[in-house]
């Protein structure tokens, strides 16, 4: 059995802000490519692949999918995906009706969701089990987080993910 990444016990569906990382099968650099390095005026930013074009898509549809997650920040990188998003623990949804999921489940399921119909478009298996997460516990975490999504594309060669995609 592969290593746990979550907090047992932890209920993540509770209130809260949380910063999820998930990567492609094999680390493959499926679903962006970082352009910008030729003009040096420009920002270093991922251009989306068409694996990366479906992800963007679902990621659109979360607020309508999943009424009690706010997506705050996302950055799609070649080979993996960073989301800060938080989970309002409301006991309904938007129209008033009841939540599909125990809170536990909320954040797995989504993330489950975003994968399974990514790979149903690209008809193929994209994705390595599991995700990351860290919970986030103060506004300087954030803030912290949010700096470090923003420059991951331009240090995308520094990235420990970079070196596992082009060994």
């Amino acid at each position: 059995m592969g290593r746990l990444h979550r907090l047992p016990n932890y209920d993540y569906g509770q209130e809260g802000c949380y910063f999820i990382t998930f990567c492609t099968k094999r680390r493959a650099p499926i679903l962006s490519r970082i352009v910008g390095r030729d003009d040096p005026g420009a920002p270093y930013r991922p251009e989306l692949l068409p694996a990366g074009r479906i992800l963007d898509r679902y990621l659109q549809m979360i607020p309508t999918a999943y009424p009690n997650i706010t997506m705050h920040h996302s950055v799609i990188m070649p080979n993996h995906v960073h989301l800060l998003l938080s989970v309002d623990a409301g006991e309904h949804t938007a129209e008033g009706a009841p939540r599909s999921s125990r809170p536990t489940q909320l954040v797995p399921r989504m993330i489950t969701a975003l994968k399974r119909f990514t790979n149903q478009d690209m008809q193929n298996d994209l994705w390595q089990g599991g995700f990351h997460d860290h919970i986030i516990r103060s506004e300087a975490d954030y803030l912290r987080i949010w700096a470090y999504m923003d420059q991951n594309p331009a240090k995308w060669r520094e990235d420990r993910y970079h070196e596992e995609a082009y060994p």
